[in-house]
């Protein structure tokens, strides 16, 4: 894998999903910690963080959140670790961790299955600060 920045939390989303693109901007806009880097599932840094784990390579309902050298998670483990690491009263939202991975991820599935037609197809462009956290 190219060279990693181990302090960085890694996003991996479906790069034309317009409601994943919703949710990527909004963590941009709440990690003032300047935390997270982004890379789509389609891009060449994505299909090799997926080939590395034996996770399926056209499998773009996933959301991944990636540690370098520390874990991987995915689905509701994801959203509850990125909550937790933006902070704030966002934080809350992590809480519910608690629950049973199969419960959360239920719901993940659920929402997923559906994303496309929860938002537009239309992505907002990112400014160009926030183009340098995105890996291609």
């Amino acid at each position: 894998m190219s060279t990693v920045d181990s302090t960085k939390y890694y996003v991996f989303y479906d790069g034309e999903c317009g409601f994943c693109d919703f949710w990527v901007h909004w963590i941009l806009k709440k990690d003032a910690k300047n935390n997270f880097l982004f890379a789509s599932l389609q891009s060449d840094f994505g299909q090799q963080f997926l080939s590395e784990r034996n996770l399926e390579l056209k499998n773009l309902d996933t959301l991944y959140l990636w540690k370098p050298e520390r874990f991987y998670l995915q689905k509701s483990e994801a959203v509850f670790k990125i909550t937790e690491i933006i902070g704030g009263t966002y934080k809350l939202i992590s809480y519910l961790k608690f629950l049973p991975t199969a419960l959360g991820d239920f719901f993940y599935d659920r929402v997923a299955a559906n994303r496309k037609k929860l938002a537009s197809e239309a992505c907002e462009i990112p400014t160009a600060e926030e183009r340098k956290k995105f890996i291609s």
